[in-house]
């Protein structure tokens, strides 16, 4: 059944305890790299701002292991939103508690409090009850803006919702909305390209995208691990030889599904991942012994151009080489600027390095969509029944 969305709840004047993700990238110093992910919940903030509601915001930062880390509090957090809204956000020291209690009986109809690191607590991974019903008490609602955490069974995802009426925010919505989209009624043709370093993190995803796609193109690292399984020589390109067996059923799954399986024609190769290193263009067949594949080549960008252009729904997660290296980024930016010039087609990326490249070629607004999740991107697109949306409660 569809869940129930903001919209669909009544707010107004109401405490609602917001599930967010700011779970932002930090440089050395403490600074924001990327608000990406709290600009993307301030059309939920802004409209329960609107209803006149006092705001509790939930979120973490890193993995504390239930622990308290004084580099991952929120006080940064807290004054970027603050800086972002125009308006103050309280943030509080603790996430639960007498301070806490005291704090939101004393807000005001659109006041903003922002609870500390929830994973400072223990019994935010333990799926605690007794945290999932204090944190209830704070509130007569709960909103969940969370998509990038929507894949863990979290107690501030999953476990508060069982104590009061739930709803979507605008951004989880329109996460939902668009992957379900691309799950069950995606326009043909629909392509995925998949690029990353391991086959074993997406065979899952892969064998569920057999199905529903019309061709797959697969780069970066684990290219290598299928040129191996069809008997070519790789060199030292990164290999999971575990998976040489799984690779080898995929291929021969997506023969028998007419699924067109697309891997690199030729690959850029070198003696030393780092900066300045030789390195040069090689067709699969001649890829030495000695060296290593670092991004696809210029025929394979053409063979891959071929089924963008004509493809209606397209899917991309996963750099096609070592982009940390300008070097051997060369691939995953031409494949960006390609799946951005197909404005006519559905197209959606997810995952932190995809969208990173995006974000640095200023592509953003030439996708349909850059999913602000990673893991729960991909098991969206896994089929599989992600616990903080599961929890939502289900339109009457």
């Amino acid at each position: 059944m569809p869940k129930r969305n903001i919209k669909d709840l009544d707010v107004q004047n109401k405490r609602v305890l917001l599930r967010v993700d700011y779970n932002v990238p930090m440089s050395k110093d403490g600074a924001i790299t990327d608000d990406k992910r709290i600009l993307e919940t301030l059309p939920t903030i802004r409209y329960l701002l609107d209803k006149n509601a006092i705001i509790i915001l939930v979120t973490h930062m890193g993995r504390p292991d239930g622990k308290i880390v004084e580099s991952l509090r929120l006080d940064k957090i807290a004054q970027r939103l603050s800086a972002l809204l125009g308006k103050p956000v309280n943030k509080l020291n603790s996430v639960v508690g007498p301070d806490v209690t005291e704090a939101v009986a004393n807000a005001k109809p659109g006041d903003i409090i922002m609870l500390e690191n929830v994973r400072f607590l223990k019994g935010e991974k333990n799926g605690s009850e007794e945290l999932a019903k204090k944190l209830a008490a704070l509130a007569d609602v709960y909103v969940d803006d969370a998509f990038a955490t929507a894949h863990r069974p979290d107690t501030s995802v999953a476990g508060v919702p069982q104590f009061l009426p739930s709803a979507a925010g605008f951004l989880l919505q329109k996460e939902i909305d668009v992957l379900e989209t691309v799950t069950t009624s995606a326009k043909k043709p629909f392509i995925a390209i998949l690029g990353g370093a391991k086959v074993s993190d997406k065979i899952g995803l892969i064998k569920n995208l057999l199905i529903k796609t019309d061709a797959i193109l697969i780069g970066g690292g684990m290219a290598f691990t299928f040129l191996k399984a069809m008997g070519y020589g790789v060199g030292f390109s990164l290999v999971e030889e575990d998976y040489l067996k799984v690779a080898d059923e995929i291929i021969e799954a997506a023969k028998t599904r007419g699924t067109h399986l697309l891997l690199p024609v030729d690959v850029i190769v070198t003696n030393e991942i780092k900066t300045g290193s030789s390195h040069r263009i090689v067709d699969i067949e001649e890829i030495p012994a000695d060296q290593i594949g670092v991004d696809i080549g210029p025929k394979t960008i053409e063979t891959f151009e071929a089924e963008i252009a004509k493809a209606n729904t397209i899917i991309w997660n996963g750099p096609m080489g070592v982009i940390e290296i300008a070097e051997f980024a060369e691939g995953t930016k031409s494949l960006a600027r390609l799946i951005a010039a197909r404005s006519g087609a559905l197209t959606v990326a997810g995952g932190g390095e995809t969208a990173s490249v995006i974000d640095a070629l200023n592509l953003q607004n030439d996708f349909k969509h850059v999913s602000t999740g990673g893991g729960a991107f991909l098991e969206y697109l896994e089929g599989k029944q992600l616990p903080g949306i599961e929890a939502i409660d289900s339109v009457d």
